[in-house]
């Protein structure tokens, strides 16, 4: 298996559009493998909005990849979003990861929004048929409960003749969508041995659906820190993941050296997952290029 490990963003810890650009600067000198925005709408907290972000990064870059972790595709019109990624991987050279999933059903964005659930994983099962289809067919003639299309087509068609579809969530439906439309699974709040069921799954999936993902095409994310668990921005991640999940954030996040980080990572790597985004807890721009430049230091250089 081929090992990316690439960086991500939840909560945007910049003070200004320039800070982001130095910092995306740094990932691209340092041959970071790629670029992650979180997808969330509705927050007071920052969060750059990830088509946006992937667009300008489009831009500003000249070789790192970049994709969203992950977009909801069950709010969004597959259209749009076929066609928003399609222009973004044509400007960019081929280089976006694109990557979709549900949603937690009581997130802010369907609850402020008044967006309802019902029937979501059906309508993302549409829309994700949709979205595949538009980026390879023409005159695409659809009707489905939630969707209605009449000889639909887009143009230009995406750069990447081979552009992936990633696929996010672990849960039974989410393993049946991955290997019923997916050509990679990316893992969200997961303990290895999570991950591990859900790879395994999949693979048993898709003997089911007749089709084939790449044994490398099977992603992690967690979050880590260079320091102590007592550290203002670690303190505030592992209250977040606890209240959020109930459980021991310690399974889902890495505080500690590069030595416990690799940890990490050789666990994800046993329980058969090869790509990964890494997300730094850092309060402001000074600590998200410290923790980075150990990073590629510490870590990326190892794998």
């Amino acid at each position: 298996m081929t090992i990316g490990i690439g960086l991500g963003i939840a909560r945007f810890p910049f003070a200004t559009g320039r800070e982001y650009w130095r910092w995306v600067e740094q990932c691209e000198l340092g041959a970071v493998d790629s670029i992650w925005q979180t997808d969330r709408l509705v927050s007071k907290e920052p969060m750059l909005e990830c088509f946006s972000a992937m667009a300008a990064l489009a831009g500003a870059t000249e070789k790192i990849r970049f994709g969203m972790n992950v977009a909801s595709i069950a709010i969004r019109d597959p259209l749009l979003v076929a066609k928003q990624c399609a222009t973004i991987d044509m400007l960019s050279e081929g280089r976006l990861l694109p990557a979709f999933g549900l949603g937690s059903a009581a997130s802010q964005d369907y609850v402020a929004t008044g967006t309802s659930t019902r029937r979501r994983g059906k309508k993302a099962n549409e829309a994700l048929a949709l979205v595949s289809r538009l980026w390879y067919e023409d005159d695409i003639t659809f009707d489905g409960e939630f969707f209605q299309y009449t000889e639909a087509s887009i143009s230009p068609k995406p750069k990447n003749k081979k552009i992936p579809l990633w696929i996010g969530g672990s849960s039974e439906l989410a393993i049946r969508r991955t290997a019923e439309y997916g050509t990679g699974w990316m893992g969200g709040l997961d303990s290895p041995e999570q991950a591990a069921q859900t790879v395994q799954g999949i693979k048993k999936a898709l003997l089911v659906s007749g089709r084939e993902i790449d044994n490398d095409h099977y992603g992690a994310t967690f979050s880590f820190r260079f320091g102590k668990p007592t550290e203002r921005a670690a303190q505030e991640t592992s209250a977040a993941l606890s209240s959020r999940l109930k459980k021991d954030p310690r399974q889902y996040m890495v505080i500690g050296d590069a030595a416990d980080i690799h940890a990490r990572l050789k666990a994800f790597i046993d329980a058969g997952c090869s790509k990964f985004v890494l997300l730094p807890m850092a309060k402001n721009a000074h600590e998200m290029q410290s923790q980075t430049q150990r990073f590629i230091e510490e870590v990326q250089s190892e794998f």
